[in-house]
This record gives C-alpha cells, sequence and structure tokens, in this order.
C-alpha cells in the first residue's frame, strides 16, 4: 500500500464492491459474507486500514469489551449511565406517572428543584431507595436495567 492512509479512506467510497471485497480479502485475509452490504464494508475496511496503519486496541481493552459482549462479571460494579442536563426520566410507580428533568445543578420534579435522584425516589415511595435503581439508570451486571 504506497498510497497514504488518508487517501485510501477517501477512495473507499468511489470503489465498486468488487474492489471492496477483493480489498477485505487483502486485509482479513478471507473473503467477506455476501450478505454484508456493500455500506457497512466501507466502514469495516476504513477502521481496518486505520488499524493497520496506526495500531488496534490494547489487549485489555479487547479482553474487557469481550467479556461485557459474553455477559461476564469482572466483580466490579459497573458505572451509573450518565445523564445530560434536559434528560427527562419517567417512571410509573403504583399505576401515577412520575418525571423527573435532569437540571445542571439537580433534578426538577413536581416544580421543585431536588438535590439527588434518591430524594425524590424516597418523596415518590416514601422509603429509602436508591434513586438510579428506582429510575433504572444504574446498570447492573454490566447491563443497563430498562424498568
Amino acid at each position: 500500500m504506497s498510497t497514504s492512509v488518508d487517501d485510501q479512506l477517501k477512495g473507499l467510497p468511489g470503489m465498486s464492491r468488487e474492489d471492496l471485497q477483493s480489498l477485505w480479502t487483502k486485509l482479513f485475509g478471507k473473503p467477506p459474507s455476501p450478505a454484508l452490504r456493500r455500506e457497512n464494508l466501507i466502514p469495516i475496511l476504513a477502521y481496518r486500514l486505520q488499524e493497520r496503519a496506526f495500531g488496534g486496541l490494547k489487549a485489555a481493552v479487547v479482553k474487557r469489551l469481550r467479556q461485557i459482549a459474553l455477559g461476564e462479571s469482572t466483580g466490579r460494579r459497573a458505572p451509573d449511565i450518565r445523564v445530560k442536563p434536559g434528560t427527562r426520566i419517567v417512571r410509573e410507580w403504583q399505576g401515577e406517572l412520575h418525571e423527573v428533568s435532569v437540571l445542571a445543578e439537580g433534578y426538577e420534579y413536581n416544580g421543585q428543584t431536588w438535590r439527588s435522584l434518591s430524594e425524590i425516589a424516597r418523596a415518590i415511595t416514601g422509603t429509602r431507595w436508591s434513586g438510579p435503581a428506582f429510575f433504572g439508570i444504574r446498570r447492573r451486571s454490566g447491563k443497563a436495567t430498562t424498568e
């Protein structure tokens, strides 16, 4: 490959399907699946070209991604999902719909500003709850809940 990576990347969209398949075989050592659409071949080939030129993921990252894909636990608690200001969180509790808006500093619920989701969950249920767990935005066992 005598041309630069940039030139190769720019040339991918203009290549015929046959040329893309040939490049795939050259880069991966086997032909692509016939079911793989042309618009999917291009970004995969682009990634592979960059991977070969600049290096791929570190082994530890590949291992962790494989664990996540297989649903394996590492014994570490998965991080909470981060919600951005402007996000609306909706939860049904005992037949009533509760809506919380995420602010830059805290949360808005029923026209009042709250410091934490746990305070809101406590106000709704009357018992101590983890706010992120109550609203379904805490990851459990590597998977986000969808309550």
